[in-house]
């Protein structure tokens, strides 16, 4: 069973139905209670960093994920969630986040922020969420901050006045800074592909 945590920061209804979609079993979860059970956690989500790292906290769930990173269960990051995978970010000074990787988030210093839209994600090296996707596939992107290249985490890249990462994998832990739920066929694929082979 897969876990989407519901916070108060996700894309939750778009997640569930893309779920829904490539017959994948899931459930929302808001309290720690409601996480046994669940082998799967998908963080979303859609806001402010040190607001979300917040109500992690607050709902007793900041616990509980890092106990899930801690212990190498299988874990997706989605947009904010993968961003609060940082030791912190730009947006929120001294918040601290899962620290998982280690870099900020840092806010794009060029362009039109946030970022809103298609954009492509070129593969840098195998993985196993992008298998069997296109290299330079489209995928839709909601964001102002970004991080960089982390060896042995990055497998996928973004250009947008700066080359980032966009999809991290690294034993159980996954995560993209675009909207697989909004991101038709390839983002599906992507979500299956973490379903079934992450």
């Amino acid at each position: 069973m897969i876990g989407v945590l519901d916070y108060n920061a996700g894309n939750l209804c778009s997640v569930m139905k893309a779920l829904d979609h490539i017959n994948a079993e899931a459930c929302l979860v808001r309290t720690v209670e409601e996480c046994a059970g669940i082998d799967r956690l998908i963080v979303p989500g859609v806001g402010a960093f040190g607001s979300a790292i917040d109500r992690l906290r607050s709902s007793g769930l900041f616990d509980l994920v890092d106990q899930w990173l801690a212990v190498n269960r299988p874990f997706l990051g989605i947009c904010l969630g993968m961003q609060v995978l940082c030791t912190g970010s730009d947006e929120t000074g001294d918040v601290p986040g899962f620290a998982r990787l280690p870099l900020r988030a840092r806010h794009f210093a060029s362009g039109k922020v946030p970022q809103i839209g298609w954009n492509q994600v070129k593969k840098i090296r195998s993985s196993r969420l992008l298998q069997d996707i296109e290299d330079n596939s489209f995928f839709y992107f909601l964001h102002g901050y970004y991080l960089g290249i982390v060896d042995d985490f990055t497998v996928g890249t973004t250009d947008y006045g700066i080359t980032y990462s966009s999809v991290i994998e690294h034993d159980s832990l996954c995560a993209v800074q675009f909207h697989p739920e909004k991101s038709g066929a390839a983002g599906l694929a992507l979500l299956r592909n973490w379903v079934e082979r992450c």
